[in-house]
């Protein structure tokens, strides 16, 4: 997943522990071959090479992630949207030639693009590609989901009182011995909330400030808006607290792109959800 993984747990003894964090990681595993965009032979490109012209079934694990991604990517009006590969391949390109994509590459890619050309059929469990060449990424709820599953491997392993974290990505359990929760800092709260205590919750973080192309005097950030196509030229860092990772990777990853008010206003959708969200300067 291209990030540091890392489970923290308060176990009866180091047997129990070691023998729970393994299958911990072993699912962490399961779901990289499943979800990984990086992997050309994992479950979500094997999809991508087949599934445009006919319904392909899947996997449970897949197909619950992408039915919680079009949900998302209906409420936000595509500022979410797992179709966004062909857009994210030209920008990876982009940022290691230091070259502009042309317009030509850009209107290529929109034809790949849009959360309306994916057809899902619960009944069937399949998924459908209505265009050509199209690439789904889940960069931006893949590890929420794999640190929920995780945790649920070490609530199996007797193991209730854990965290998992996987980038900015954590979700926790029940708190440590003696504490009321996991204290987890937010590094865009206001001043005086700059830190939460949570239990059996998560925590997702969005919004990078380090990878990005400048070009004519502007810089455009590695954080794709999907409805134009183009690198985000005005960032916002935003955090999210929700009930799973499925939901706070998500929502942090749309409101990154969203911006504050519109941001703010998809929260009362999503009743429990909390979140901070400010400008950052690239």
């Amino acid at each position: 997943m291209g990030v540091r993984v890392r489970l923290v747990v308060y176990a009866s003894g180091r047997a129990e522990a070691e023998k729970a964090c393994e299958a911990a990681f072993r699912r962490f595993a399961e779901l990289e071959d499943i979800m990984s965009d990086y992997r050309p032979h994992s479950e979500l490109m094997r999809l991508c090479s087949r599934a445009f012209g006919n319904p392909v079934p899947v996997s449970r694990d897949l197909f619950l992630v992408l039915r919680h991604a079009q949900e998302v990517a209906r409420r936000t009006d595509g500022a979410f949207d797992i179709t966004v590969g062909p857009y994210v391949q030209l920008w990876r390109r982009a940022r290691q030639g230091g070259a502009f994509p042309l317009p030509s590459e850009l209107e290529e890619a929109r034809r790949r693009v849009g959360w309306r050309k994916v057809r899902l059929d619960p009944t069937r469990r399949t998924v459908q590609l209505l265009a050509p060449g199209m690439r789904l990424d889940l960069g931006g709820i893949a590890k929420g989901y794999a640190c929920d599953c995780a945790l649920v491997v070490l609530r199996r392993h007797g193991i209730r009182r854990a965290l998992v974290e996987a980038g900015g990505e954590i979700v926790v359990g029940d708190p440590p011995p003696g504490e009321p929760g996991w204290r987890i800092e937010i590094e865009n709260a206001v001043p005086g909330q700059e830190q939460v205590i949570l239990t059996n919750a998560a925590i997702s973080t969005s919004g990078d400030t380090v990878q990005f192309l400048e070009y004519a005097g502007k810089r455009y950030s590695h954080v794709i808006d999907p409805r134009t196509g183009l690198g985000l030229t005005t960032r916002y860092l935003a955090t999210v607290i929700a009930p799973s990772g499925l939901v706070s990777d998500s929502l942090a990853t749309a409101m990154s792109v969203l911006g504050p008010e519109r941001g703010n206003a998809l929260l009362r959708e999503y009743p429990g959800v909390r979140a901070w969200i400010r400008k950052v300067d690239l």
